[in-house]
């Protein structure tokens, strides 16, 4: 079995960033990182068998298929490029959002 690679998109970085940020200014600079590097964590997951996660139906109408995993309040939302033995995330989605937002997901 080929373990995959993994690919954070500039908006999946970014997200990241902004929980720390979050949480910083909450004065809880530590949790933020500690929750970070436990989404990232979760992600590894997914590199033995990238097909664990539930498919999105909120972005169905894409030419993409998008998969989730489901960590805490955060939804990762990710690809599977098997040609490639690429796993893609596209963003890490705070679930106490309206689910709206995930329009924004490229």
């Amino acid at each position: 079995m080929t373990n995959y690679s993994i690919l954070l998109s500039s908006n999946a970085k970014r997200r990241l960033l902004e929980i720390i940020d979050y949480q910083t200014s909450q004065g809880q600079k530590s949790y933020g990182k500690q929750l970070v590097k436990q989404l990232l964590k979760e992600v590894k997951r997914l590199q033995p068998n990238p097909h664990i996660g539930q498919i999105e139906q909120l972005l169905q109408d894409r030419n993409i298929t998008y998969r989730y995993l489901v960590f805490k309040d955060y939804k990762i939302i990710y690809s599977v490029h098997i040609e490639n033995y690429l796993i893609r995330i596209a963003d890490v989605f705070d679930t106490r959002q309206n689910p709206d937002k995930m329009e924004n997901v490229y």
